[in-house]
């Protein structure tokens, strides 16, 4: 039976136990995962769009993978470099059943191309170390088919990246990820082959779409 979020009423998202457990899990132990809010829109974008297969950069636990994947049952590749990232994502995917649908590869995400060089993807979530992101979608986007979807998390970095301003008094550290993600902000915009938007949501999502 699904367990219905208070907090989540207006983005009608539900969660069965298995979310919950995982949403406890990244809760006690610090573990980035997308927001209710970033999760709504993304799997609005996957009901609108019906992608067959799904490339995914930052595994985490498995969270986004598992509810991307429930879905449709979109074919899921999802790339992760923490060992014990990886580890817990193979247990929870294990759990369930659904290692022919999720496919859990074990390396950097600037490393392993060579992996998913040959499929071509209908959409990629990136939510991975945010100071490569650029080079996450320059890699990557050559197997996107046409009309794809690009969709990111993180966009806004807890409001830091529009904060200009206030750069200076930043940590030396956050405010080049700032920057950086500004930057990623301006190419996706001004990208004549991809029409995009950003989005105030969550912590900030992007979504890309293929011209």
């Amino acid at each position: 039976m699904a367990v219905q979020d208070a907090d989540t009423n207006l983005l009608n998202l539900s969660f069965n136990e298995f979310d919950l457990k995982l949403k406890e899990y990244a809760k006690e132990f610090n573990v980035p995962i997308i927001k209710d809010g970033g999760l709504a829109l993304l799997e609005q974008t996957i009901m609108l769009k019906r992608p067959k297969r799904i490339l995914e950069i930052g595994t985490a636990i498995g969270y986004s993978a598992i509810r991307m994947n429930r879905l449709i049952g979109s074919e899921i590749y999802t790339i992760e470099r923490n060992i014990d990232m990886y580890n817990e994502a193979l247990k929870n995917v294990k759990a369930l059943n659904k290692e022919n649908e999720i496919h859990i590869i074990f390396k950097d995400a600037l490393e392993a191309f060579d992996d998913v060089k040959n499929l071509e993807f209908d959409m990629i979530f990136i939510d991975a170390a945010k100071a490569q992101y650029m080079k996450f979608f320059n890699l990557y986007t050559p197997l996107l088919t046409k009309n794809g979807v690009v969709f990111c998390d993180n966009m806004l970095f807890h409001g830091l990246v529009l904060d200009e301003a206030n750069y200076d008094n930043l940590s030396r550290s956050v405010r080049g990820l700032a920057r950086k993600l500004k930057a990623f902000h301006d190419e996706l915009l001004s990208n004549k082959d991809y029409k995009t938007s950003v989005f105030d949501i969550g912590d900030g999502v992007s979504i890309s779409i293929k011209l």
